[in-house]
């Protein structure tokens, strides 16, 4: 089987594969019988008004969300805290909540910032391979649903719960409590309870002070970087069924299998430290947080958590796959939306995914080897520990 001739990033292709079965997505030359599967260029075959009428609700949706997410983050906290300054015997009731004001390590806006810009460079950095503008589309589209959906949960949690953060009591800095304001104004039990009331330092200070759950900062980076983490997954199919990355004359010819032995750099370990990347960014921008004393461990994990869910939800959304390696690399399609109610010439009628072995030569993801960029395809139900390759 000979090898694909390369071509520049724009350029058209003559290849054409063939699959058995019928299925295919819209990015199909034909629809019934055996799919001709023909693969072009970046821009070829893209109307940015049929992508813009495909889509419209998402981007609207997405628009309105984040309007009341700013909206949410400008609110004054809802719930009155009541909270203890000092013990019975005297002593400080939560020195957890006394630390000193100090500045973030990473502010919250370059958080967000990287929870963005580290996936969409790397998005386009495998255009290089990938030559498809509706698939950089799409998959940008399906990350910013994980950080604006993340976010507005976010913000909600910490206009209606809210918490002390580590510096509240801080007296030279935050709240800056009256002492002398304490004995006359406690309530509960032995009047050792006390609410903002007492608080003498500025206002927007004790505002934020007191939305500590859930972390911003841990929300925005897991839901960034968990989405970057299933696409490295998909793309360079780290946990497939094949070690990554030999060179396909050793693939193919048993004889040389015996030299793996003596090639350790072959196994390609970049793509698994590649892949976990992500995570490790992710728990470090969270992390870093109880080191500038401006969140609790429980609001970084909170917000790791709900990042985490979000980003899930967001990939499958927009993927055929999470886990299934045969699939995960593959943008689900769409062909009608409220805007766009009739499919076209060429285009299917459906927006469903059909799940049979030639959809994974539709798209084809970064890993060549595997014979992931060959005329083979794979069969079998999802989620089988095994696929043929046929």
């Amino acid at each position: 089987m000979s090898e694909k001739p390369r071509r520049g990033l724009f350029a058209q292709s003559t290849a054409r594969h063939t699959g058995p079965g019928a299925g295919a997505t819209p990015t199909t030359a034909a629809v019934n019988g055996n799919p001709s599967i023909e693969i072009k260029g970046f821009m070829t075959g893209f109307s940015l008004l049929r992508w813009l009428r495909l889509h419209g609700i998402d981007l609207l949706t997405m628009v309105a969300m984040g309007a009341i997410g700013l909206g949410v983050y400008e609110a004054d906290p809802a719930p009155s805290r009541n909270f203890p300054v000092f013990n019975i015997d005297g002593s400080i009731a939560y020195p957890e909540f006394a630390y000193p004001l100090r500045k973030n390590i990473i502010p919250i806006w370059l958080a967000a910032l990287l929870a963005f810009i580290c996936p969409f460079v790397f998005f386009v950095l495998f255009q290089i391979r990938l030559r498809s503008i509706e698939l950089l589309l799409g998959t940008t589209m399906g990350l910013l649903e994980s950080l604006i959906t993340a976010a507005v949960f976010q913000v909600f949690h910490k206009w209606l719960i809210g918490g002390l953060r580590p510096h509240f009591l801080g007296e030279s800095d935050v709240c800056k409590p009256d002492v002398s304001t304490l004995t006359p104004n406690g309530v509960g039990f032995r009047q050792i309870m006390y609410n903002r009331s007492i608080c003498t330092g500025d206002e927007n200070d004790i505002n934020d002070s007191l939305e500590s759950w859930m972390s911003g900062h841990s929300t925005a980076a897991f839901a960034g970087f968990v989405y970057l983490f299933f696409y490295f997954n998909a793309q360079l199919k780290v946990m497939a069924d094949h070690r990554p990355a030999l060179p396909r004359h050793i693939q193919s010819t048993a004889s040389h299998a015996h030299s793996l032995a003596s090639l350790p750099w072959l196994e390609r370990y970049w793509k698994m430290i590649l892949t976990i990347a992500p995570i490790l960014g992710a728990s470090l921008i969270a992390a870093s947080l109880t080191v500038d004393e401006f969140h609790n461990w429980y609001d970084c994990l909170g917000g790791a958590v709900t990042g985490t869910f979000c980003a899930i939800i967001a990939y499958r959304k927009n993927f055929a796959a999470l886990w299934d390696f045969r699939f995960n690399h593959i943008l689900l399609p769409r062909s009608t939306s409220i805007f766009h109610r009739h499919a076209k010439d060429g285009e299917l009628a459906t927006s469903r995914f059909g799940y049979v072995p030639q959809e994974a030569l539709v798209q084809r993801p970064v890993a060549s080897e595997g014979g992931w960029r060959r005329d083979w395809g794979v069969a079998g139900a999802p989620n089988d520990a095994s696929a043929l390759m046929v």
